[in-house]
């Protein structure tokens, strides 16, 4: 049984969709850990491996399994930025409530890294908490303007947060709003998104 979670664990890592489905095929437990704690599941959405992802998911893998350092593979996806693997994790019924190490939903680090095509598909898939707030006490809109670099793909997310009704006066633990932030770091566009009128 070790070996064949072994395979199982190697085979999702690689995107190995062939391994994955032997592995399993053979007995290999879809909950497998490897020496982090991190599942199958787990492994192939931090490669991005859709087609293994897909046979886990259909042999009930749990998207919320996390590891030593709280990631799942549903996080992860907020990470990435990979909307092909957000679709292959819906259908699995992950909890959008569940939160990372730093307190936060997928969300909050997809619109820190600027990852549009991700938030814009989260935001129209699911019914995430747009206005979450993690551990560091700031929400998706305040990542995308305090870690984003204000060009064209935080403009972008900005827009779509705003757009799904996140609260633009929300300020972070020192008082301070995304607006506040966007015009001390001389973002003059985001600025301008967060001064206009709904």
């Amino acid at each position: 049984m070790k070996a064949l979670d072994g395979r199982l664990l190697d085979a999702a890592r690689t995107g190995d969709t062939e391994g994955v489905r032997a592995a399993l095929g053979g007995g290999a437990r879809v909950e497998a850990r490897d020496e982090e704690r991190r599942t199958p599941l787990l492994l192939a959405a931090l490669g991005d491996h859709v087609g293994a992802a897909r046979l886990l998911v259909e042999a009930g893998a749990d998207p919320d399994a996390q590891d030593r350092r709280d990631d799942s593979a549903w996080l992860v996806t907020g990470v990435t930025g990979s909307v092909e693997m957000l679709r292959v994790l819906l259908p699995a019924g992950p909890d959008l409530t569940l939160r990372n190490r730093f307190g936060g939903i997928s969300v909050i680090p997809a619109a820190e890294r600027g990852h549009v095509a991700y938030v814009r598909e989260v935001l129209r898939a699911t019914d995430i908490d747009v206005d979450h707030v993690n551990a560091l006490g700031w929400t998706a809109l305040l990542e995308a303007v305090i870690l984003g670099d204000g060009g064209r793909a935080h403009q972008e997310v900005v827009e779509l947060l705003l757009a799904a009704g996140a609260a633009r006066e929300l300020p972070d633990r020192d008082g301070v709003t995304a607006l506040e932030h966007a015009e001390r770091r001389g973002f003059a566009e985001i600025a301008a998104l967060l001064r206009a009128k709904r």
